[in-house]
């Protein structure tokens, strides 16, 4: 969701695609033509302090506090610039750099009081238009499209803030994303580009309420330990034995309800000298912090109340709207849309980014190409594939055991969900590794000497020209405080330049967060703020950015944290081409 204003607007550059039929470079046509499907509503700005409840306590105030009717915290703006502003320097960031964080991570809320869920957004009310509808169109151009959000008595929403997803698709297994723009006053803009010939309609959805999304933030904001973890400690015992004790253990970050946990000798620490990440577990009643052996998930904690369960029960639904089927014509000159930019480091992601046909993803970022099982074992040969974070991650080591027969697994006797796991193939030389990103993951019951943080992995590789890296975060971190994961994120852009600095000519892969979630302990709401830190921290680092919310948005199929095969094959298809441009 993006929010109307020439300042909140940020213009990510659209290589330039060659329209064959017009030769224009639709990179500035698409800003433009985003303008023109906005009404001209007076700019709104977010609050200075918006975000200072998630960064404004980097550093202990004794002048701070926290309402808890908004969750905002109260603090000079001169106070938070200078907090925030040396902890984001050991970084190497600048405010400016901090400041357009704050203003990529504003969402829009309620300007009232809301009382009772009739009146919050109704997806059975809202409605949707298409923008100067017209019998045909030539492929290549855009529409607008403006969804008007109505609550529960039909009455026209007067603030923003609601979450919506919209894509147009066609029987053709063909579908494009199209980017929600926020005008801040109930009403919203999506534009659409028409990529294939054919005909195509206009599907749109709404995921959570403005009035949900603010439940969703508050118990991000106030309840991060409603997921919580075991820690299994084991020693020698009298006679021989073996004592075993299972704790509660979660992240260690002393708010946003994780203090809960206990401090000081109620507790086992564990920080990693390295990463600075730090571990808390209740310590066991008869063996020491040192004890500890194994890790797990250890469960869910509800404490939705029922009113606020009211505003999420309306969670992504289809909203009604014209459901014309818009009929796409070739060009005089040409059928296709074609991007010829050779792929490279840091190029960024356009909207769209690219879309599917046939259920085969074109994409806008750089020119990509299909991989048969020999030319994927081409493309690898004498490479040492590292692949760290979580299982949508795994379906990638998963997908090329499938796909290039000659890899043979190693069996390493761990637990599969956490990894390590390890592929080989003697006869290409080449070996492909997975492992989880390190705590806190839910998973099975599995070591913890085998959860390895991303930062402390790729501090250890020497890179170089036959080494890839592709890493991605996100499901793992949606029920807890934005500065948590932006520290985690930005740890792991320092050992990225690092690595850069001293092996340039190693391949880096981001892959982006997908859709999936939609409640409170895994919303698509938190994953699309958890992906806008991502974007922010890796934008000019020079790697490459496989953007594969888009591409799980707008698919058929229905919505699920682990794709199906077709959106596993093309993203492959991506990181090939990213490996392998020629």
């Amino acid at each position: 969701m993006k929010i109307d204003g020439r300042k909140q607007m940020f213009h990510r550059e659209r290589p330039c695609l060659k329209v064959l039929f017009t030769g224009l470079c639709l990179g500035m046509t698409s800003f433009l033509v985003m303008w023109s499907c906005m009404s001209r509503e007076k700019e709104k700005q977010p609050p200075q302090n918006l975000l200072f409840q998630h960064f404004g306590k980097l550093h202990n105030s004794t002048n701070s506090f926290t309402s808890p009717a908004d969750g905002v915290l109260e603090i000079s703006s001169e106070e938070s610039e200078s907090l925030t502003s040396s902890y984001y320097s050991e970084f190497g960031i600048s405010s400016k750099r901090y400041s357009s964080l704050k203003q990529a991570l504003y969402w829009a809320g309620p300007d009232r009081s809301v009382t009772d869920v009739s009146m919050s957004t109704s997806p059975a009310h809202s409605t949707f238009i298409i923008q100067n509808l017209k019998n045909s169109y030539q492929i290549g151009e855009e529409i607008c499209v403006t969804i008007h959000a109505r609550d529960f008595k039909n009455n026209s929403k007067p603030y923003g803030g609601d979450f919506f997803q919209a894509k147009l698709f066609s029987s053709k297994k063909a579908s494009v994303f199209g980017e929600v723009v926020d005008l801040l006053n109930g009403s919203y803009s999506v534009r659409f580009l028409l990529p294939w010939v054919g005909q195509a309609q206009v599907a749109v959805r709404m995921i959570h309420s403005s009035e949900g999304v603010q439940v969703l933030k508050h118990h991000r904001d106030t309840d991060s330990d409603r997921v919580f973890f075991n820690g299994y400690f084991e020693g020698p015992g009298p006679n021989g034995t073996r004592l075993k004790e299972i704790v509660k253990c979660n992240v260690k970050w002393d708010k946003n309800g994780l203090e809960r946990v206990g401090k000081g000798d109620c507790c086992c620490e564990y920080k990693d000298s390295r990463s600075g990440e730090e571990w808390r577990c209740k310590k066991p009643k008869s063996l020491p912090c040192s004890a500890r052996v194994y890790h797990s998930m250890g469960g869910y904690v509800k404490r939705v109340t029922a009113k606020e369960a009211k505003f999420l029960q309306q969670t992504n639904k289809g909203i009604n709207g014209q459901k014309s089927l818009l009929n796409i014509l070739p060009s005089n000159e040409s059928k296709r849309i074609d991007v010829r930019e050779k792929c490279r480091p840091g190029l960024h992601s356009p909207v769209p980014a690219g879309f599917y046909l046939n259920d085969v993803w074109t994409s806008f970022v750089c020119k990509t190409r299909q991989f048969t099982p020999q030319k994927t074992t081409q493309c690898l040969k004498d490479k040492h594939i590292y692949m760290m974070g979580d299982s949508t991650m795994r379906q990638w080591f998963e997908f090329f055991l499938r796909a290039v027969p000659s890899l043979k697994q190693m069996n390493l006797h761990v637990q599969f969900q956490a990894g390590p796991l390890l592929a080989v193939d003697v006869g290409n030389n080449i070996d492909l590794h997975w492992r989880a990103h390190g705590v806190p993951l839910r998973c099975r019951k599995t070591e913890v000497a085998n959860l390895h943080y991303i930062s402390n992995e790729i501090e250890d590789l020497a890179g170089g020209p036959h080494t890839v890296i592709v890493f991605n975060l996100g499901p793992h971190f949606t029920t807890y405080p934005l500065d948590f994961f932006t520290h985690r994120v930005l740890r792991i852009r320092k050992a990225v330049v690092d690595l850069l600095q001293r092996a340039p000519a190693t391949t880096v892969i981001i892959k982006t967060v997908n859709t999936g979630y939609k409640d409170v302990f895994g919303s698509d709401w938190y994953s699309l703020q958890l992906d806008r830190i991502l974007r922010w921290a890796f934008q000019d680092v020079g790697v490459y950015i496989l953007d594969v919310w888009q591409m799980t948005a707008c698919h058929y199929s229905k919505e699920n944290i682990h794709p199906g095969r077709v959106i596993i094959k093309n993203e492959m298809d991506i990181f090939l081409s990213f490996i392998c441009p020629e």
